[in-house]
């Protein structure tokens, strides 16, 4: 039974989403480390065959919580799946808002070993009344990772020993060596990846282009990611004179993804906090970017600080400050082969076969 780990988590493949991404990877590679994984997570789409299909091909069991117009109606079926399950684990692990709410009460029933895994915005809500409640909860758990120090950070005040376990990526799906070149518009060309909105910071680096655009006339910003904010985004462009330099492309293939990247001089991400307090806890786009070689700019004062290793696999500036900008950019393409390798390594230092490892001398 000691080998039985149950994850509940608010978000799961195949639909976008870091803390489902995060829940995927982990359950995967325990799998790999001979643990009999079970996961409940929520249906996300109302044409289920995609998430049925995903599901079916995985080496673990994934239960899915049928959407109902009702939100409510969902919550309490989580709550009843998750009794069920805690009958037969040995270990439990909660990652994303309401999987801490819903274990933290679980637990007073079934006393299992319990992990939270904490990625940012969760643990940062502007409402007193739910910061208390997830403080309450975060109290229940006997262990508590944070992905950056920067998550752990918002936490600070519960006086608990957080521990912090970066994110990873899987390694094997970024190393190709026949992945087709193309050539994107610009020179530089900037690309971000994620979804188009405030906490991406995407909007952030539209405001510095006209001071950039100076140094470098032909620059060109590629947007890649689900354009939640796009137009707004492209009006603030067109007010500044340079919607010419910025391209949205949506969302895109897998492959067309590594081909975007493998164009990109300097990938970016200027992320802030939101006005909802909706922040970035890590940045795995940016190691991701890293594994093919492209080093990043990101902005300081969120997770993306854990996320780049300032002047080896890039730097970390200021958002809002052009100069200091340009000239890490100036020195990112200056030295493109030292950042190359430099970037590179640095990925492969967050390979999950070495995460995984991190987690599991948790799991005891």
């Amino acid at each position: 039974m000691k080998k039985n780990i149950l994850i509940v988590t608010s978000e799961f493949p195949p639909q976008p989403g870091g803390i489902g991404n995060h829940a995927y990877y982990l359950a995967l590679y325990l799998s790999k480390n001979d643990y009999s994984v079970y996961v409940i997570a929520d249906q996300r789409d109302v044409d289920k065959n995609a998430e049925e299909t995903f599901d079916a091909a995985l080496p673990f069991i994934v239960n899915r919580i049928a959407l109902r117009k009702i939100r409510s109606v969902m919550y309490f079926n989580r709550i009843v799946k998750t009794f069920k399950a805690l009958k037969d684990v040995y270990y439990v692990i909660a990652t994303g808002k309401f999987s801490l709410w819903n274990v933290a009460f679980s637990s007073l029933f079934f006393k299992r070993h319990k992990m939270a895994v904490i990625h940012g915005t969760e643990v940062n809500f502007r409402s007193s009344i739910l910061r208390r409640a997830i403080d309450t909860s975060l109290k229940q758990f006997d262990v508590v990772v944070a992905v950056s120090k920067y998550t752990a950070s918002l936490v600070s005040h519960l006086e608990r020993n957080i521990k912090v376990i970066p994110n990873g990526i899987d390694l094997s799906e970024w190393k190709f060596t026949n992945i087709p070149e193309i050539k994107l518009k610009g020179s530089p060309v900037l690309t971000t990846v994620g979804r188009v909105s405030s906490r991406k910071g995407q909007l952030e680096v539209v405001k510095l282009l006209p001071q950039l655009k100076k140094k470098y006339p032909n620059i060109h910003y590629h947007c890649i990611g689900i354009p939640t904010e796009a137009d707004a985004f492209l009006a603030q462009a067109k007010a500044l004179g340079v919607d010419a330099h910025v391209t949205f492309h949506g969302t895109v293939a897998d492959s067309t993804l590594k081909e975007m990247l493998l164009a990109t001089d300097v990938f970016v991400m200027l992320s802030k906090e939101s006005l909802t307090g909706d922040v970035e806890g890590f940045g795995i786009a940016i190691l991701e970017a890293n594994a093919l070689g492209i080093p990043a700019i990101g902005a300081n004062g969120c997770g993306i600080e854990d996320a780049i290793k300032d002047g080896v696999s890039g730097f970390l500036v200021d958002g809002t400050d052009g100069a200091a900008f340009i000239s890490k950019l100036d020195t990112l393409l200056n030295h493109p082969q030292m950042f190359k390798k430099s970037a590179e390594a640095w990925a492969e230092q967050h390979d999950w076969n070495a995460i995984v490892k991190l987690y599991m001398t948790h799991l005891s």
